[in-house]
């Protein structure tokens, strides 16, 4: 309606400059003529002399030589409107677009522990991405807040309240193929990655989901994710690595002594969820026991007595398959990869052996960088 009426008042304005008494008041680059001025007056029909409607005003005005004027202050009035209603729609448009990337408008609730790895790397992709949503989170001891769910660990992201994601590196994976993918919905995308159901090796049932790693994109819609050889797979790669290894130093540093571990607790119900009394329990009670477990798990994962040198190693090698070349891992924006390993390190802030690590390895820069794309949501754009 907008467009229209602006290009109404465009073609008023052209036909009152191309008009004859427009013409006579040019500057005599046009041909005068010899129409009289009552003669002009019957070829518009306005009647006798000194009429005082409308029209006998436009008359008068192009009579006085502003019809050139008049002309345009339509052409003007036709533009702005013009010049407005394309604005709007490109605001509009850019409005759709950003919906797109931020999204798609999902409503996205985060079920957490907020010292939890997983959940941490969940976190880091949100951020990242600047994709709003909200936490909850679940008290370890009672768990009451997923008494609705079969499925009892976190993270679990649920979209529109309606399709529920579980297992960090399926959220991620599910949630990069929605942005990237112009044409699949949560739930189309979701059934790509099937639960599998399995006994492990110490006779306890776990779960696990295919195609984890994988983004669900059609070939060209990879051609542009991944434009040069090789970046997929070494993204997987470094993704597996952070599950498989660098989330299990994480136990065995924050809780290698006793004074440690009481730090570590102490963080922990400080930024959990704990009753009163839960929170004392935890804090000394579960501080001794991680403090025992953490020497199973240095046991179980073959590390050495000073596991700091686990850590040191395994932070070294990821800053060496960066590269000095590279910011990040994806280059010069960060990939699922950097987003994964950042996620797991960041959980140790506060903590000695972050402060420990910093000091004594190469990560110190990556680490500030992925820290500001974090904060200022750089993958928005």
């Amino acid at each position: 309606m907008a467009a229209a009426c602006a290009r109404t008042l465009c073609k008023v304005g052209w036909n009152i400059l191309e008009s004859p008494a427009a013409r006579r008041a040019g500057t005599g680059s046009y041909p005068v003529g010899n129409v009289s001025a009552h003669g002009f007056r019957r070829a518009y029909g306005t009647g006798g002399t000194g009429g005082t409607g409308v029209r006998a005003k436009l008359l008068s005005s192009l009579r006085g030589g502003g019809g050139r004027v008049l002309g345009c202050a339509f052409l003007l009035g036709g533009g702005l409107g013009l010049y407005q209603t394309v604005k709007f729609n490109v605001q509009q448009h850019l409005a759709e677009e950003e919906t797109k990337l931020t999204g798609g408008g999902l409503k996205l609730t985060l079920y957490q522990y907020k010292t939890c790895p997983f959940c941490s790397k969940v976190r880091a992709f949100l951020d990242y991405h600047g994709l709003p949503y909200e936490i909850v989170e679940v008290n370890p001891v009672m768990r009451k807040e997923l008494k609705w769910s079969v499925y009892r660990k976190v993270p679990i992201l649920m979209v529109d309240g309606e399709v529920q994601l579980n297992d960090s590196s399926v959220i991620i994976s599910s949630l990069k193929t929605y942005l990237i993918s112009k044409e699949k919905s949560m739930s189309d995308i979701i059934c790509c990655y099937p639960e599998m159901k399995s006994v492990n090796d110490r006779g306890k049932e776990v779960t696990e989901y295919t195609n984890k790693y994988w983004l669900m994109l059609s070939e060209a819609e990879t051609a542009v994710a991944y434009p040069e050889k090789g970046m997929q797979k070494e993204e997987m790669k470094w993704r597996q690595w952070a599950d498989d290894w660098l989330v299990h130093l994480i136990s065995p540093n924050v809780y290698r002594t006793t004074g440690e571990a009481l730090a570590s607790f102490d963080y922990i119900v400080r930024e959990g969820k704990f009753g009163t009394f839960e929170g004392f329990f935890a804090k000394y009670v579960g501080a001794a026991a991680m403090f025992l477990i953490s020497k199973r798990l240095k046991s179980r994962h073959n590390l050495q007595d000073d596991v700091r040198q686990d850590l040191y190693k395994a932070v070294n090698d990821w800053v060496a398959a960066i590269g000095k070349k590279r910011k990040f891992m994806g280059g010069e924006h960060p990939n699922l990869a950097d987003l994964a390993v950042f996620g797991v390190l960041r959980v140790m802030e506060g903590l000695q052996a972050f402060d420990d690590m910093m000091e004594n390895t190469k990560v110190k820069y990556w680490y500030r960088r992925m820290e500001r794309a974090s904060l200022n949501h750089e993958g928005r754009n």
